[in-house]
C-alpha cells in the first residue's frame, strides 16, 4: 500500500523549482513519449488573481523518436477553503481543482467528449507525482509525471 505526505497548504508546498519527468502513453497504438525539463512555480502578484502562484513547465518532448521543444503555462490560485488550489489554464479557463490535505487528491476535467481524471500524490517533502488518464472517443492516454524539488 502506497503511502501519502499530508500537505496542509498546496500553494506553499509546490512553490519553487521541479525537475520533471513525464511519460506518455497511447494506449490507442502503442506510440509513446517523453517529456523532461524543468517546472518552476513563482508567486503571482496579488492584482485580481488574489495571489496564488505562476507554473511554468519546459523542455523537451520527445514523440515517436522526435524531439521538440515544448512549454505549457497555468495558475494555481487559491481555492475555496484554506490550503487548497483552484488551476487554470493560462488563458483563465478552469482546469481542476487540488487538495493536498491527505496526501493524495483526484480531480476530473472534462474536454470535449474525452474525460481526464488525475490523481495527484504527495511522496514526501521533495517528491510528487500526477498521474492523467485520458479516456473518450478521441484519446485513450496515460500520462505519469514525477517531480523532484531543485535545489
Amino acid at each position: 500500500m502506497d503511502e501519502f505526505r499530508p500537505v496542509p497548504d498546496a500553494l506553499a508546498y509546490l512553490l519553487g523549482r521541479w525537475r520533471v519527468t513525464r511519460s506518455v502513453e497511447d494506449r490507442a497504438n502503442g506510440a509513446e513519449g517523453r517529456f523532461d525539463g524543468v517546472t518552476v512555480f513563482s508567486a503571482l502578484d496579488g492584482g485580481e488573481d488574489g495571489g496564488g502562484l505562476l507554473h511554468q513547465e519546459s523542455g523537451t518532448f520527445v514523440w515517436l523518436g522526435v524531439p521538440r521543444p515544448a512549454e505549457r503555462t497555468l495558475r494555481f490560485l487559491p481555492g475555496p477553503t484554506p490550503g487548497t488550489a483552484d488551476v487554470r489554464f493560462a488563458d483563465g479557463r478552469a482546469f481542476h481543482d487540488l487538495d493536498l490535505s491527505t496526501g493524495r487528491h483526484v480531480a476530473d476535467h472534462p474536454c470535449s467528449a474525452d474525460l481526464y481524471r488525475g490523481e495527484f500524490t504527495v511522496r514526501d517533502g521533495d517528491h510528487w507525482r500526477t498521474l492523467w488518464r485520458v479516456a473518450g472517443p478521441a484519446k485513450d492516454l496515460v500520462l505519469t509525471t514525477d517531480y523532484a524539488r531543485l535545489g
